[in-house]
């Protein structure tokens, strides 16, 4: 039979000659929650599942999901990461904000844009949301990084309270238009990181395959832990394991060992692909550069599971 969670919207096959008598409840794999196992309104196992088009988002609607892409280390992917999963949100049909708290601003030179104003003046209130925002493609929408992030990170130093909520205060006016929020943060770990981690809430980690970015993996968990302790509701959700080169045999070992720890948060890996590197240098992302390559179909799995649609994009 199959089963789909309420919470998450996880669809279970579970056998039924294997459901005890007594049963009345399950635990979802994927969120952990549990819901009622209700076997007279569960749809076969051998019903098509209808596919549904992504929800129509109504300006004032408070349900928006803010997933952050982050790490320590640097060199994992992260931006292109942000970039790819953000578009490719935006082609299923989603409206995408993508936002980057790096002082480097690579996120626009990645799509080919160059924005008057962004984040910092949409935090420091110099310029209207609506001038802070640069449409990149049709639903995806960009706040910039860039040097003058400089002076955000002065401005929340200089706060006496409050200042870990400064981006999550000044995004309040532009979220709630949107159906995903995409932070893209900078290597290491600094006032405009931890704003990040008191803004969203599922987080997204990119891990090279490799020994060093497993040991920044692990630091960065610590730290997450300490963030925790106040803001329980951020859930570490995917781990995307990237630059896989199956003609490294401790590739293999590595991944292997990472999904026996994470089991269902293991993302499937982003292959490593030299159009991924090329790309940004046209101002494209992979799904215009090189849609038929191994990173523009890794990538479109990757849209698919947070989506948790796998019709999207196929």
């Amino acid at each position: 039979m199959l089963f789909i969670c309420p919470h998450c919207n996880k669809k279970h096959t579970i056998d039924e000659k294997k459901i005890p008598a007594t049963a009345t409840k399950a635990r979802c794999s994927n969120c952990g929650k549990p819901f009622a196992l209700n076997k007279t309104q569960q749809p076969s196992a051998e019903a098509p599942a209808e596919k549904k088009a992504p929800p129509v988002k109504k300006e004032g609607d408070s349900v928006v999901r803010k997933l952050g892409i982050s790490l320590s280390k640097g060199g994992v992917g992260k931006s292109t990461t942000s970039i790819n999963l953000s578009s490719g949100l935006a082609l299923a049909g989603f409206k995408v904000l993508l936002i980057d708290t790096d002082t480097q601003g690579q996120d626009s030179f990645m799509l080919g844009l160059k924005p008057k104003a962004g984040l910092t003046e949409l935090v420091t209130g110099e310029l209207s949301p609506k001038e802070c925002l640069t449409k990149a493609r049709d639903n995806l929408w960009v706040l910039a990084g860039g040097k003058n992030l400089a002076g955000v990170k002065r401005l929340i130093d200089r706060k006496d309270y409050g200042g870990e909520m400064t981006v999550a205060e000044a995004l309040k006016p532009v979220e709630n238009t949107f159906d995903f929020v995409i932070v893209d943060t900078s290597p290491g770990w600094d006032p405009l990181t931890v704003n990040v981690l008191f803004y969203i809430n599922e987080l997204l980690i990119p891990v090279a395959l490799d020994i060093m970015a497993l040991q920044g993996l692990s630091e960065f968990l610590r730290s997450i832990s300490s963030i925790q302790k106040y803001r329980p509701e951020l859930e570490l959700k995917y781990i995307l394991p990237t630059f896989e080169d199956k003609r490294v045999k401790r590739t293999s070992r590595i991944l292997n060992k990472i999904g026996k720890i994470y089991g269902d948060r293991l993302c499937d890996p982003i292959r490593y692909n030299v159009r991924l590197s090329e790309a940004p240098a046209y101002g494209k992302t992979i799904y215009e550069y090189a849609p038929g390559c191994n990173g523009a179909q890794d990538y479109r799995e990757l849209v698919r599971k947070v989506a948790n649609d796998p019709s999207l994009l196929s």
